[in-house]
């Protein structure tokens, strides 16, 4: 639906593909010259339009600065170039042990692993869930991307929990209605350093990629689209909350963020939060950072909609991941 600042909602998401930036220095031969012309030097293969394109597109930044195609520079500067990701060819069957929750004719729920990336992209191009999903069942829904049929909504590779994938155009698009309409049910459960959460309340904010950090997200963005995350702390034990999160809407990285600048960041997120360590008692000090968490505290455990066949209002949950349960039986905390 649209947002109060003019925009529309996007499809839901909890994730990104990102690649690493390049470096590239001025050298003497082209000091002085256009941004664009100096990029057209240096990357022969692209064209000095969709170079300026990235320019514009504020994918180029020297000094972490954001330029224009005519801006000049010297001899020894540096240009941070966030080269796109070139389309990925069609994904591949690869087999995969996967937890399938639900299947019919018309789509499948999975209980995805932490760790588990849902669909090809930069590094990841035969080992993700979409992967798995194709050797078992030949074809998905052909909407989307050759590299994305069946996709409908994403969560982190580094988030465990339910997902839903379509089998049919028809599924495809009922589903991708549901969320756009914000009826699908999903609530979460988290690990979050900070004490005091309030028994229930809602983050709300404005959505976009962070302006100087560009593999982050944030919710103060000025040109952001309308972010809404519904909370209920459950317990808290030495420093840490037990969190009971529900989306209203599905932007990438979005409960990470939120819980970041409302200062409770999730446990073991190694991009919005910074590691921890428990001193008192011993025994949680020696579990290590994070209570030795190797990803973020994060877990999709329920996920409802309604059948786009049967019209069925359907509620499946995932038990807690063994890392999440190991460490809320460490604080005392019963899951």
């Amino acid at each position: 639906m649209p947002d109060s600042r003019g925009g529309s909602t996007a499809t839901p998401t909890d994730d990104i593909d990102t690649s690493d930036p390049v470096h590239l220095t001025v050298p003497e031969a082209l000091a002085g010259q256009r941004l664009d012309q100096i990029l057209s030097e240096l990357i022969p293969d692209t064209s000095r339009s969709r170079i300026a394109q990235w320019i514009k597109g504020g994918r180029v930044r020297v000094a972490d600065l954001k330029l224009k195609p005519s801006t000049t520079l010297s001899e020894g500067a540096v240009i941070e170039v966030e080269l796109p990701t070139p389309p990925p060819a069609e994904a591949v069957a690869t087999p995969m042990a996967l937890v399938i929750v639900y299947e019919d004719d018309d789509l499948v729920v999975v209980d995805k692993p932490a760790g588990l990336v849902m669909h090809p992209g930069a590094g990841h191009q035969d080992d993700t869930l979409l992967n798995g999903l194709l050797a078992r069942y030949g074809e998905l829904s052909p909407v989307g991307a050759p590299s994305r049929p069946g996709i409908v909504h994403r969560i982190d590779g580094q988030t465990s929990g339910l997902v839903v994938v379509a089998r049919t155009e028809a599924a495809h698009h009922h589903l991708a209605a549901q969320f756009a309409a914000h009826t699908v049910q999903r609530r979460y459960r988290a690990l979050v350093w900070g004490r005091a959460l309030p028994e229930d309340g809602t983050f709300e904010g404005w959505h976009g990629r962070h302006l100087h950090h560009r593999v982050k997200f944030t919710c103060q963005h000025p040109n952001g689209k309308r972010a809404v995350t519904h909370y209920r702390g459950l317990a808290e034990a030495h420093g840490v909350s037990w969190v009971e999160l529900q989306l209203e809407t599905g932007r990438t990285h979005q409960i990470r963020v939120h819980m970041a600048e409302a200062n409770w960041p999730l446990l073991g997120d190694p991009l919005y939060g910074r590691p921890r360590r428990i001193e008192r008692p011993v025994p949680l000090r020696q579990l290590g950072p994070d209570l030795g968490l190797k990803r973020q505290a994060l877990h999709a455990f329920e996920l409802g909609f309604e059948h786009p066949t049967t019209g069925e209002e359907m509620i499946f949950e995932s038990p807690l991941p063994e890392d999440m349960a190991q460490a809320l039986d460490a604080l005392g905390i019963p899951s």
